[in-house]
């Protein structure tokens, strides 16, 4: 999409807010901050760099008078396009609102601003013997501001939860320029209705995060990594019910499914045993004199009918060695289908055998290879369609296959994003998943918090 350029006045307007080094007007400039990690891509009009939050109020406050779209963006690497200014108007960067503001042992909290990513957030306090939870793929470079946003938590989430269930508090900048203060540096507070909560995972349509106040959490004493294969995808399922209806709770609990294995054989030299059709990496964390006793209850739960075999890594070599199959997986997709839909479908964990055999008939219905992995101990699985988007044929027969994905997560009681977030990729299924009712009272919210809804406007929520 091309955008008009913004007029003379409403560039100095700006200059005077951000400085001549903190806008961009030029259209080979703001090129790049007009995608994310989604196929999607639209110039925007200019591009404004904040490094304070009056800033951010006073930019804000423009676009409202002016009713000009208002594009809220970290690092761009969210995959479902909530970046993308489509509509035109401003893209806001905070990159260069990077600071950590305070870590605070006593009280088990860091404060930072959004432009923070997740790598330099956990070095950080990783010196004080704490980390933040949250830990998707893409933390060396994904930002504080861009997790809270997309609710992004990854493998830890199974333990230790979601940014929802580790920020305290929040100060962010409405779609009128207003400041606002969410949330307690307590544990506890039960004051005024839970904004907090609701900023997050609102993908910037409601304010735009200027600080965070987050909840850190000690650093175990020590890991123990374990590696478990199985004769296929149920006796897999099987086992990671197992070992979430047991005390010992584990870190992290990742699978492959046949497929995915399927692609690694194909594209490395791992020398996988044929008979594997599905895989369970899994972590547990704890104290050193009682990680081996608890790894072993772990392993005892997984030993279902249909395990092949279940190793426990003793030392750094045979961690790496262990992890060594799903790190090949990315290489592998990015081989065969660099352009692939990923989409990251929940549903209860009981239900993931339902959901892997649902996937196989509809590949085989569509005619597209399939590739599953993902979070299994809270059932967020990362479903591949590994198709060509430039090829009409194939795209065509991928969306119809997607509508049918999505129907089926709904029926299995499931929900249509984890942690990607809707953008502007999903937004016409939402009502699949929302009652009326309650699409109309979000969207008042939002005329609330934004009346000329000018913050990330498009996205979420379907259009009228």
């Amino acid at each position: 999409m091309k955008s008009s350029p913004l007029n003379r006045t409403l560039v100095r307007q700006f200059i005077d807010i951000v400085g001549a080094d903190g806008i961009f007007t030029d259209a080979g400039d703001c090129l790049p901050y007009g995608y994310d990690n989604s196929r999607l891509q639209a110039t925007p009009q200019a591009v404004l760099f904040a490094t304070q939050p009056q800033q951010v109020s006073a930019v804000a406050t423009l676009c409202h008078e002016q009713a000009l779209p208002l594009i809220t963006r970290g690092k761009g690497t969210g995959t479902t396009g909530a970046t993308v200014p489509q509509q035109g108007g401003i893209v806001l960067s905070l990159e260069r609102m990077n600071r950590i503001l305070e870590i605070d042992v006593d009280n088990r909290l860091a404060r930072v601003e959004p432009g923070v990513t997740n790598k330099a957030l956990q070095t950080a306090v990783a010196k004080e013997g704490f980390f933040w939870p949250p830990d998707p793929t893409s933390a060396a470079v994904c930002t504080i501001g861009g997790n809270l946003a997309y609710n992004s938590a990854g493998p830890r989430a199974v333990k230790y939860g979601t940014p929802r269930e580790n920020t305290l508090g929040l100060s962010a900048v409405t779609g009128t320029g207003e400041i606002i203060r969410t949330g307690v540096k307590t544990t506890k507070g039960v004051v005024g209705y839970d904004l907090t909560r609701l900023l997050i995972g609102s993908e910037g349509t409601l304010a735009i995060i200027t600080e965070a106040t987050l909840k850190l959490t000690p650093l175990p004493e020590t890991k123990c990594t374990l590696q478990a294969s199985f004769r296929n995808m149920h006796a897999a399922a099987e086992a990671v019910s197992a070992i979430m209806r047991q005390p010992i709770t584990p870190c992290a609990l990742e699978f492959m499914d046949g497929a995915a294995l399927n692609m690694v054989r194909n594209f490395s030299d791992l020398k996988l045993n044929s008979e594997v059709g599905a895989l369970l990496m899994i972590e547990v964390d704890g104290a050193s004199h009682t990680i081996e006793a608890e790894a072993a209850q772990v392993a005892q739960a997984a030993s279902v009918e249909g395990l092949l075999e279940i190793h426990i890594a003793r030392t750094k070599e045979e961690v790496a060695k262990l992890w060594k199959t799903r790190k090949a997986l990315s290489p592998a997709l990015r081989n065969i289908a660099p352009k692939k839909i990923n989409e990251d479908v929940v549903v209860p964990v009981s239900r993931i055998p339902d959901l892997i055999d649902g996937l196989e008939l509809l590949s085989a219905e569509h005619g597209i290879t399939i590739v599953n992995f993902g979070h299994a101990g809270n059932g967020n699985i990362h479903v591949n369609l590994l198709l060509d988007p430039d090829d009409p044929v194939q795209l065509k027969a991928g969306e119809a296959c997607l509508n049918s994905v999505f129907d089926l997560v709904l029926r299995l009681e499931g929900t249509l994003s984890g942690e990607h977030g809707i953008g502007v990729v999903k937004r016409d299924f939402v009502p699949r998943e929302i009652d009326p009712v309650s699409l109309r009272l979000m969207q008042a919210i939002k005329h609330q918090f934004d009346p000329h809804n000018i913050l990330n406007p498009g996205i979420v929520f379907p259009t009228q």
